[in-house]
């Protein structure tokens, strides 16, 4: 009967280094990465609550319960979620914890001596014996050292190796990771990122305020925006006639920045520095300038309303909100630079320039629900408690009456969208994306492997090794028994 041993209990000090050796295993870290690919799917296709709030509202009004469940998963605000922070900072300390002491026990490797030459070389692969050639271990030196091997010297054999680059480019990858994960962590603590639609003739002001969106990072406040005024004087985009694709945006500008006052350009690959903030040209379009009279002609509304595009020929969507009449007033409207109708769509743009505009609508009236408190988009109406008393459609200086009042369509003017951008990582995560594409192709492209020769009574023998069965030591071999031969 065999004696059956009991295993002693792990302690708290050897439960704590295995969970550390499981978590910084290569394994492990290749998991938690995969990991973070996956959490970041829902991010991509559900409506997020800090870039899009309006679509959150949208689906919580159209999916009530599974809306409940997605919030309290935090899948409406997954990259600030708790899960979503575990697996980074997880991943973040795997990857310190397994790459780290790898780089110091390659470091170490590299400024040691190869090791010792073994006995039995023959059990090797592209193993080779001749007949003793005079000087073979001061030539086999010679062709060591002109192909940059590192090589040690024993009384009758030269064992040499090369190819540590291998090794190098591999770990630079991964350093490269955790320099890339540092950057994105940067910016996610410290930056910021906001969009303002402009109009031409109107100015952006650096506050919270003048942003239509606007969002900072973890242990950055509305406080810190440098202080700039923008004066968007003109606007020029140029499309291809044929395709309708756009060939090149430009916006000339007034920039007031510390007291200082001067003219500039933006472009789509050109944009203004404010210190450590970027302001970038992001896209186009037009705002109506509508002026709305009540049945007495009061003006009631009048301004430039801007519409969101939906195509490339700039069809664009938009509303026109009038809550000071009784009862108030909405105009459900689209609007095409270059009208064109056809039979399936009605009223289409066939090109984006303003060529021959046109302001179509539907009129509504009733509880626009601006005073609800429940946020709601500038460019959408929710009709379905309002009456619609009117249709039609207006050309610049056209007016249509409509039952208690009228609309006139004064002129159209472009608007500009103006992203600004702090982002204090980026730069460590472009330095670490290239040198992780430079760690990748040299690891891919290094060869790891060793030559021994070793002269005795009998002969020279020669030997060689490839780490991972890397292709090229044979003809490596044969070029070396060459030069020691004396033949080349």
């Amino acid at each position: 009967m065999t004696e059956q041993r009991e295993l002693p209990e792990l302690g708290f000090v050897a439960l704590s280094r295995y969970a550390w050796r499981q978590l910084t295993s290569m394994r492990t870290a290749l998991i938690l990465l995969m990991l973070m690919g996956v959490a970041a799917i829902p991010g991509s296709l559900i409506p997020q609550r800090p870039i899009n709030p309006m679509a959150v509202r949208d689906f919580f009004s159209s999916n009530p319960e599974l809306a409940r469940w997605y919030d309290r998963a935090s899948l409406f605000e997954v990259y600030a979620s708790p899960w979503f922070s575990a697996i980074y900072i997880l991943l973040f300390i795997s990857l310190i914890g397994c790459v780290l002491p790898r780089s110091v026990e390659h470091y170490k490797a590299m400024l040691a001596k190869p090791p010792a030459t073994p006995k039995n070389l023959a059990r090797l692969a592209h193993y080779e014996n001749f007949s003793t050639t005079p000087g073979a271990l001061e030539r086999a030196s010679t062709w060591f050292r002109k192909n940059r091997f590192r090589f040690r010297v024993e009384e009758n054999s030269i064992s040499a190796e090369k190819g540590y680059l291998r090794e190098t480019g591999n770990l630079l990858f991964h350093l490269s990771l955790i320099l890339i994960l540092i950057g994105v962590s940067f910016g996610s603590l410290f930056g910021m990122n906001g969009y303002a639609i402009v109009n031409v003739g109107e100015r952006f002001i650096n506050v919270p305020t003048t942003y239509d969106s606007l969002s900072f990072g973890k242990l950055k406040s509305d406080n810190s925006l440098q202080p700039f005024q923008i004066n968007v004087d003109k606007f020029d985009a140029k499309y291809d006639p044929r395709t309708s694709a756009p060939l090149d945006y430009t916006a000339w500008v007034t920039v007031t920045d510390e007291g200082k006052t001067r003219k500039q350009t933006i472009k789509v690959n050109k944009p203004l520095t404010f210190g450590n903030a970027r302001v970038y040209l992001q896209a186009n379009g037009y705002s109506p300038v509508v002026t709305v009279r009540d049945e007495l002609k009061n003006v009631v509304f009048q301004g430039p309303v801007p519409f969101l595009p939906q195509d490339g020929n700039l069809r664009s969507i938009g509303a026109i909100k009038v809550p000071d009449v009784q009862p108030s007033i909405g105009f459900v409207a689209s609007f095409v630079p270059t009208n064109a109708r056809t039979t399936s769509q009605g009223a289409v743009s066939i090109y984006p320039e303003l060529l021959d505009p046109k302001l179509l609508f539907s009129i509504w009236e009733g509880d626009l629900g601006l005073d609800s408190g429940v946020p709601q988009s500038v460019y959408k109406i929710d009709t379905s408690t309002l009456k619609q008393i009117g249709l039609g459609s207006v050309k610049p200086g056209d007016t249509y009456n409509y039952p208690g009042g009228s609309i006139t369509l004064e002129t159209v003017l472009p608007w500009v969208n103006l992203q600004v951008v702090q982002d204090p990582g980026k730069s460590y995560a472009l330095i670490g994306a290239i040198l992780a594409i430079a760690g990748l192709l040299t690891s891919l492209y290094g060869r790891r492997r060793r030559i021994w020769i070793r002269v005795t009574d009998s002969g020279v023998e020669v030997a060689g090794l490839a780490k991972n069965s890397a292709p090229g030591l044979e003809v490596e071999v044969d070029k070396f028994i060459s030069f020691v031969k004396g033949e080349r």
